[in-house]
């Protein structure tokens, strides 16, 4: 990895609070509103708005703490249906929809943390929406895990490909950009190979290939 252990953790904190700045900012604006003059509806609404800003705050918190904290870290097998239900959570505050198949009887904690960090990719990839189904296949002992985009103007974007391989981007790193190579580091720990493509029909796949069984 060309960049210092320090810009890193820089870059990747300033992503992640990135992530709970709009909801947090929707809450402060809704208070600020309940304590102004105006009329029940408008109080109703804001109040609505302040109760959709906390559960999205809260949402996102548990995600990351999972994708990104210590959670994640943890040795042995995941509980997949906390799993799912945590990121299908989070989706709820995010433009797409997900799709499951998940061809496998269990997912380490590390397993399911790629998929997460997969899935915060696969975002950059479907801003207007889409469909991201994540597929994992076992052969072996060893698994696969694909996500696979499907939406109107996908885009696979050049620094997310470029942080996937490792590389730097051509305006270097920056917080708008690490968060490709924290998933490239989370599938190198569990010997895998990151590769991302768009396709004829411009679906974008993003695809974690030689992971053992990490039980």
């Amino acid at each position: 990895m060309n960049l210092d252990h320090a810009r890193f953790a820089a870059y990747l904190s300033a992503r992640l609070c990135h992530d709970i700045v709009s909801p947090a900012a929707t809450m402060s604006l809704s208070l600020e509103m309940l304590d102004s003059p105006g009329s029940a509806e408008e109080k109703e609404h804001s109040e609505r708005t302040l109760r959709e800003g906390a559960h999205g705050v809260t949402a996102t918190l548990q995600f990351l703490r999972y994708a990104f904290g210590s959670m994640g870290l943890q040795a042995g097998t995941a509980d997949i249906h906390q799993f799912k239900k945590l990121t299908e959570d989070y989706l709820r505050f995010q433009k797409p929809s997900i799709d499951w198949d998940l061809g496998t009887a269990e997912l380490s904690f590390g397993e399911a943390r790629l998929i997460m960090n997969l899935i915060m990719t696969a975002l950059t990839a479907t801003v207007r929406g889409g469909v991201i189904q994540v597929t994992v296949r076992e052969e072996a002992g060893v698994k696969t895990i694909s996500l696979t985009c499907r939406g109107d103007r996908l885009k696979l974007k050049e620094d997310v490909v470029k942080g996937l391989k490792g590389d730097e981007p051509e305006h270097g790193w920056r917080p708008e950009n690490i968060q490709p190579l924290f998933a490239k580091l989370t599938c190198d720990g569990l010997g895998g190979t990151l590769s991302a493509r768009q396709t004829a029909d411009g679906s974008v796949v993003f695809m974690a290939s030689g992971i053992k069984s990490q039980g």
